[in-house]
């Protein structure tokens, strides 16, 4: 099946501009439905055909996830509750979720985007495709498994966890390719060498989607290099959807982003200013395409920037460049601004270390102390101490090079710390908790 949608995703720009805000003043028809966008409109003046281009977005007022969470749960539905067919939402363990709500035309355009999506990565419907993710509220789940049925695709519903099942079913009905979280795939592949397999060899694998948690370059090759595939970028968040708001095309030079279903901004997450084409800031989404719940200039908090240049798939919309992290995943030790991506960066180019890690910031002594436990392989446990005493050196040197803060590292064996079948925790604030 093909879903290659030449005619939009080869408009030139003015034609996007043209083509977003007739359906930004449909979306403002729309929202203004709602109990949030209906007051708020009317209290800064904006009424349908308020915008006449693309730069006078800025007039519209952004949405924030606090804002979601005060509206809960109905505050921003725009239909009836009987045209409602679905939601997703946050676990929502720090206060109220995050929901969204979907009608079934919703779910149409959804699918339909994800199944662009996995064109785009050069899955077709002649693959076998495993979608190694929970269902559930979770949107990865549901959201990817609409999309391949849409493609065509034979799909495996396989879900979250249980590795040896998981290869079971590869090896039982020729996956060729998967989706799943990237912390995930290092613990598969260890599973895969327990069993003395070779994903190369004993599989069809040729093609992974990861996503839904920050990941660095180096990861990503670590992971193609270990199964032997091609590993594709992807992008989404709940309030968008979930799955299918940017992918990354069979060239893997940043994440192609629907822009006939979203308008992208990137803003300065301090002045909330638009900052220059190609420099890094604060992704800002308002939703095109969404019936049930539209969302107007929403912040993400994901950071990110606008790729310069055209891409040689012919596609013209903007391309993303990987998430290098949130403005809420940043942390403070001893006076620097760290984030988790810089530490990541620096232990995926240490070959001895393994990919589960976990960042731990305490107080000690009156002292903030940034605590790094990292698995590496079993042997290095009974083999020469002093060689496990200059590989923490190593590491600590490289890490405080890059964040101008010397950790403590603490070398642990595979498995020993936490898995998650969701998003892998990786920082723990213990100065949060006392």
């Amino acid at each position: 099946m093909i879903f290659w949608e030449k005619d939009i995703e080869t408009l030139q720009r003015s034609g996007i501009h043209k083509l977003q805000v007739e359906k930004l003043n449909q979306t403002i028809t729309i929202a203004q439905n709602s109990l949030y966008y209906d007051k708020l409109f009317k209290q800064k003046g904006i009424k349908p055909g308020t915008i006449k281009n693309i730069e006078e977005i800025t007039k519209l007022p952004f949405t924030t996830k606090q804002d979601l969470r005060d509206h809960f749960p109905y505050g921003f539905l725009t239909v009836d509750r009987r045209d409602v067919v679905r939601l997703h939402s946050s676990s929502g363990t720090t206060g109220n979720p995050t929901v969204i709500f979907h009608t079934a035309s919703d779910l149409k355009n959804w699918a339909n985007l994800v199944a662009r999506s996995l064109f785009t990565a050069g899955i077709r419907d002649t693959d076998v495709f495993q979608n190694i993710c929970g269902y559930g509220l979770f949107t990865g789940g549901l959201g990817f498994q609409y999309g391949i049925e849409r493609l065509g695709c034979l799909s495996i519903p396989a879900g979250a966890g249980n590795s040896l099942r998981q290869i079971k079913l590869m090896q039982d009905y020729g996956t060729t390719a998967a989706h799943a979280i990237p912390s995930y795939l290092n613990r598969l592949y260890d599973v895969f060498k327990e069993l003395n397999l070779d994903p190369k060899r004993d599989t069809q694998l040729h093609t992974f989607v990861i996503g839904a948690e920050p990941h660095t370059e180096e990861q990503r090759r670590r992971i193609e290099e270990m199964f032997g595939v091609k590993a594709y970028n992807s992008f989404g968040l709940s309030e968008m959807n979930g799955p299918g708001v940017a992918f990354e095309c069979t060239f893997q030079n940043g994440l192609h982003i629907w822009e006939d279903a979203f308008i992208v901004e990137i803003v300065d997450p301090e002045t909330l200013e638009p900052v220059p084409h190609g420099e890094v800031g604060e992704l800002v989404m308002t939703t095109l395409d969404r019936i049930a719940m539209p969302l107007i200039r929403y912040r993400t908090r994901d950071l990110t920037r606008f790729l310069p240049g055209d891409c040689p798939c012919g596609r013209t919309h903007y391309r993303l460049d990987r998430i290098t992290g949130r403005t809420d995943d940043m942390f403070i030790v001893k006076g620097c601004n760290i984030f988790p991506m810089q530490i990541e960066g620096v232990l995926m180019k240490i070959p001895e270390a393994g990919s589960n890690y976990l960042i731990t910031i305490e107080n000690i002594n009156d002292n903030d102390e940034l605590i790094i436990q990292v698995e590496v392989k079993r042997e290095w446990f009974s083999g020469d101490l002093a060689k496990l005493d200059n590989l923490t050196r190593l590491m600590a040197h490289k890490v405080r090079d890059e964040v101008l803060v010397k950790p403590i590292i603490k070398l642990v064996e595979p498995g020993s710390l936490p898995q998650s079948e969701g998003k892998a925790v990786r920082v723990i604030d213990k100065r949060k908790i006392l």
